[in-house]
């Protein structure tokens, strides 16, 4: 019921789902939705897991290449570092954690977050990848023992060694748009007791009249620099999908919630956007996205909305015509040139509302 809920409302504030939660109480009662926020049940270990775990088996298949995104955003006063695996380039979230602090996050809650996924994907091989806020040598030292590969961008004052030679920043490495250079088993920083690693320097082409400022590098245990550069910009789904948290799906910067109902919320939150992006592709494959969004325009190459948005709003086209059920009825009888097209609509609904 939460989670429709948030589909019809499209926000967090406990105030307002209170206020429209469907139940023949008092408002005050309707309130006591906060201690329901507060119950240990909802869980994203025994919730959530059991259904990501089976999600994710649908979608590939066991010992195949998982991507894992690692990534963290903030708002107000609140810090979250989440862990998401990458599909058709947009991120589904997996476990996530609230930081008591400002700032980037260190070692010790980077290997918080990702160890339960670790466990929970143990049957497939994992790729790790993050931006800048994760260069350094310790996490990649990490997962590298624990028999994982990464892809972790980092800051051009980086400094690196190859073997025989002295330290020098990454950004006095020589190159141009268009180049890639592919470093094997260099140090990267001046700490002590950390082994080598490979270093990519990508610098892309000028694309469409964008020019990107300054190349990417990359430090990795990828044996090759087409494999990397190709993994890396996977990365960029998880900045989609806080965008579908906050101003682009359900609001969740308007939240006034205390850190515990916080990570209740995300993880009713992971629940409903994760059925919208479901949903949006089942409309898709069975080509009714027509009904919920504006077809595909001439000289666009990108998609101007994605499964999660379909879903989203096809969920609420239908249920805003079941409100209007009657007076859509009188209309379409009325014009009868339109019943046709009208009772094709009626069966794309159908075909929307079918379960998952």
């Amino acid at each position: 019921m939460l989670v429709w809920l948030l589909q019809s409302q499209r926000q967090v504030k406990i105030e307002r789902l209170a206020a429209t939660l469907p139940l023949p109480i008092q408002q005050n009662s309707r309130r006591h939705l906060q201690r329901f926020l507060n119950s240990k049940g909802l869980s994203v270990v025994r919730l959530w897991f059991p259904i990501i775990e089976e999600i994710v088996s649908r979608l590939f298949k066991p010992q195949s290449q998982l991507i894992i995104t690692l990534d963290r955003t903030s708002w107000k006063d609140n810090n979250i570092l989440m862990v998401s695996v990458i599909y058709q380039k947009r991120a589904l979230p997996i476990f996530w954690c609230l930081l008591d602090k400002e700032g980037c996050s260190n070692l010790q809650e980077q290997q918080k977050v990702l160890r339960p996924v670790i466990r929970l994907l143990k049957h497939y091989q994992l790729i790790i990848i993050g931006d800048r806020e994760f260069h350094g040598v310790e996490l990649g030292s990490w997962l590298h023992r624990q028999g994982l590969k990464f892809v972790f961008r980092q800051k051009k004052d980086t400094t690196f060694r190859e073997k025989r030679q002295k330290f020098q920043p990454l950004h006095t490495i020589s190159i141009s748009p268009g180049i890639r250079k592919f470093y094997h088993q260099v140090n990267l920083t001046q700490n002590q007791g950390f082994g080598r690693c490979n270093l990519v320097v990508d610098w892309k082409r000028k694309y469409r009249g964008q020019q990107e400022p300054e190349p990417w590098y990359l430090s990795t245990n990828l044996p090759d620099v087409s494999t990397a550069v190709k993994i890396y910009p996977q990365r960029f789904g998880i900045e989609a999908m806080f965008k579908d948290c906050k101003t682009g799906g359900y609001n969740l910067e308007g939240s006034q919630a205390n850190p515990d109902r916080l990570v209740r919320l995300i993880l009713l939150i992971a629940l409903a956007m994760t059925s919208a992006w479901l949903k949006g592709q089942k409309i898709q494959f069975s080509r009714q996205q027509s009904y919920v969004c504006r077809p595909c325009e001439q000289n666009r190459t990108r998609k101007r909305h994605s499964a999660f948005w379909i879903g989203l709003y096809g969920y609420n086209w239908i249920v805003s015509l079941n409100e209007c059920q009657e007076l859509v009825l009188e209309m379409m009888a009325s014009v009868r040139n339109k019943q046709a097209f009208s009772h094709q609509g009626l069966m794309a609904m159908l075909l929307i509302q079918q379960p998952l």
